[in-house]
């Protein structure tokens, strides 16, 4: 259990998104970066991070959070801070780049099987964002 002034808490949130325009482009130096960029923000935030998986089509994350934090609001911290810091710091033109799709998939503490997450995935891959 956590607590706040005041609250005592015990949240826990999968959050899982995908690339623009669904492009295996988290590989190598970009993974290790995007993970670092997603440190900070949880650092900056005050959530604390359980696992982080970045994929080279996806980024997984486990995040244990105060309860002012809805799980939207964690998703466009996350995506939103880590496009802005990663293009600014490490791009020099469009190509470059890396942004992602607008969905995300969230869910609550416990099990989230592979099944979920890979039709997530495969569902943005066809095209729905």
């Amino acid at each position: 259990m956590k607590t706040t002034r005041h609250a005592t808490y015990n949240l826990n949130y999968h959050i899982v998104w995908v690339p623009k325009y669904h492009n295996s482009v988290l590989t190598g130096e970009v993974a290790s970066r995007v993970r670092s960029i997603l440190q900070e923000i949880a650092d900056d935030k005050g959530v604390e991070i359980l696992d982080l998986t970045v994929q080279p089509d996806h980024v997984h994350l486990f995040v244990s959070s105060p309860p002012k934090n809805e799980p939207a609001l964690l998703a466009n911290w996350f995506k939103g801070i880590s496009s802005r810091k990663y293009n600014h710091r490490y791009t020099d033109h469009d190509g470059e780049k890396i942004g992602w799709a607008r969905g995300y998939y969230a869910g609550t503490a416990g099990q989230v099987s592979n099944e979920t997450i890979e039709k997530y995935i495969h569902r943005h891959t066809e095209g729905d964002s």
